[in-house]
């Protein structure tokens, strides 16, 4: 597809100047049965690129396993574009940000107490090279300069941001070129942080969503000559819990786009088409104070969660075809959407009563971290023994992220981080009564300082000041519901349970989970992890993406982790993620 040439003004493609028109398009948040149906409207749009992460926690789950199979099949991802005519930008972290889990960290990497992300620390690099050494066979065929459409490839992800340790960066370039990366290395930064993330001798980039003439300005300082490149523009952004949708008009994302292309640059969408943080995936930012980030990663995008072209993607192709030949033929139209009005829960199984079929139990003197347990995401279990009757204190003094407090199976309190909550005053019924902590992991941090983010309980836990010791910790992964049993719901549950039901579908089609008097947790619909729920909001609804259902009955669970009016959920045609204001 031709081999990527940069030129002190630009760059050039086997020779022939080349704009990168690209968007970025996380295969990881996207079903799989649908990547070529997002590539089609890219090319339709106008784009000639698009742009990936790769994510390590999904690639090395467990470490020495790593693979890329089903939904992580990166190879026939890039195969599809180059199908679709598309070139493609790798960028393979290790450290990707994107609002997501860790920033693609891998969690089992903090089972090393004080291990340094992001630095030479041999313990982080080590395990870096060993990811490298076995992710790169599968990707090297795919570089142009073997015939395949990846153009270049990034090293790190806004270092700049994070520190400015030259080391650290020129040691991950020197570990692409020994796995065989022979396309050009570039690095990406905001304006402010381009000197501190740059490396030398490789191209940078800058990123930003406005001010397009100070944003260059601020590249030509560290890069005087060279493509000028928008590695990220943020046409859209993402939203967290208990906030508002964040939008912009298309209008104004259009006029900025204009703006960068009449410049000569060359851009990549941040995002085209966002995607969903399916299951546990999505990530949380921490200055100063928690913020999770919610299940759709929708963004705002020309192409929405659902993948439909939205105005931003109309007006998108308008602004790129004053600049670039695009695709003649008629727009892509929305796709069918299925809606169903009710589907009652009729089934379910208290999570308390179930764990002994979710997780495995272990037992020490003090309470073991997520991290300790083996275990990536979902929920730890705690337990003890309370040996006094009466009214006590309880102190979490330090855990990740949201803690339910349970005495004698009753429910007496939460506990959030993003609230600084950690004492909860309850009443032991009788000596020997168990007193429980379900701990949630909301997402890791996935930017600045904080994201060497420990979960489960990370902390003493006091009882009246007295450190409690002798804990059960079970990991509650929730990756097989397989086990679960369940009876004919008779009344209403107090306390965490798994509601079940069914619904009768003709016709597979996109659809959206409305949880609508429901409080917190997580769906499932046919096994597939659909991501979090919360009465909260601004997002009222999770994607359900059509290969996920098929003709005829279609199972529904949905964990409550506190109370719901009555267990019936509905699908819609429409999303719902929330009001754009406060």
């Amino acid at each position: 597809m031709g081999v990527l040439g940069i030129t002190d003004d630009g760059f050039t493609l086997d020779g022939d100047p080349f704009r990168m028109i690209s968007g970025a398009l996380h295969y990881f948040r996207v079903h799989p049965d649908l990547w070529a149906d997002r590539m089609r409207k890219a090319k339709w749009m106008g784009l000639n690129t698009i742009d990936t992460y790769i994510p390590w926690n999904l690639h090395e789950p467990q470490r020495g396993v790593v693979g890329a199979e089903a939904g992580l099949d990166l190879p026939r991802f890039i195969d599809l574009a180059q199908e679709h005519g598309l070139h493609v930008l790798l960028r393979p972290g290790p450290y990707i940000c994107a609002e997501w889990d860790g920033g693609g960290l891998p969690p089992w990497l903090l089972t090393e107490p004080d291990i340094r992300y992001r630095s030479t620390d041999p313990r982080f690099l080590g395990a870096v090279e060993s990811y490298f050494a076995a992710l790169w066979p599968m990707l090297v065929d795919k570089l142009a300069t073997r015939g395949g459409p990846v153009l270049a490839v990034q090293v790190e992800n806004e270092y700049g941001a994070f520190g400015d340790d030259t080391e650290y960066m020129r040691r991950l370039a020197d570990l692409l070129l020994a796995n065989g990366v022979d396309v050009p290395l570039f690095t990406c930064d905001q304006p402010a942080d381009l000197a501190r993330g740059g490396l030398p001798g490789v191209l940078r980039t800058v990123t930003f969503g406005s001010r397009v003439a100070e944003s260059f300005a601020a590249l030509r300082e560290q890069q005087p000559t060279g493509p000028l490149m928008c590695s990220e523009y943020w046409n859209g952004w993402f939203d967290d819990w208990g906030a508002h949708h964040v939008t912009r008009s298309a209008e104004d994302a259009a006029a900025t786009l204009d703006e960068m292309l009449t410049a000569g640059a060359s851009v990549n969408l941040y995002m085209f088409h966002g995607g969903t943080n399916f299951g546990f995936t999505s990530g949380a930012n921490d200055k100063g104070a928690y913020r999770p980030i919610v299940t759709s990663y929708d963004y705002d995008s020309p192409l929405s969660e659902a993948g439909d072209p939205t105005p931003k993607y109309l007006a998108f192709r308008e602004v790129i075809a004053k600049h670039a030949p695009v695709p003649d033929g008629p727009p892509p139209e929305a796709g069918p959407k299925l809606a169903v009005p009710e589907v009652a829960l009729t089934s379910s199984a208290p999570l308390l009563d179930s764990t002994g079929v979710l997780g495995v139990a272990k037992q020490d003197a003090k309470p073991l971290t997520m991290e300790q347990l083996g275990q990536a995401s979902g929920f730890v279990l705690y337990e003890t023994v309370v040996g006094q009757a009466g009214p006590a204190l309880l102190d979490v003094t330090a855990f990740g992220d949201r803690v339910q407090v349970f005495v004698a199976g009753q429910p007496v309190g939460v506990l959030e981080r993003e609230r600084h909550e950690h004492v909860v005053s309850l009443t032991v019924p009788h000596a020997g009564a168990v007193l429980a902590l379900l701990v949630e992991n909301q997402g890791r941090v996935d930017y600045g300082q904080a994201i060497h983010d420990r979960k489960g309980i990370t902390g003493p836990v006091l009882l009246d000041g007295l450190v409690v010791e002798d804990w059960t910790s079970r990991a509650l992964p929730l990756d097989d519901l397989t086990g679960l049993r369940f009876s004919p719901t008779v009344a209403p549950h107090v306390g965490p349970a798994f509601h079940r039901g069914v619904v009768h579908v003709d016709t597979p089609a996109d659809t959206f989970l409305s949880l609508a008097g429901w409080t917190k947790g997580n769906a499932w619909v046919n096994g597939f992890h659909l991501g979090r729920y919360w009465s909260r909001g601004p997002q009222q609804t999770l994607y359900v993406p059509a290969p996920v259902l098929r003709p005829g009955a279609n199972e529904i669970t949905v964990l409550e982790l506190h109370s719901t009016r009555r267990p019936a959920v509905a699908l819609l045609a429409q999303p719902d993620l929330g009001p754009t204001e406060r």
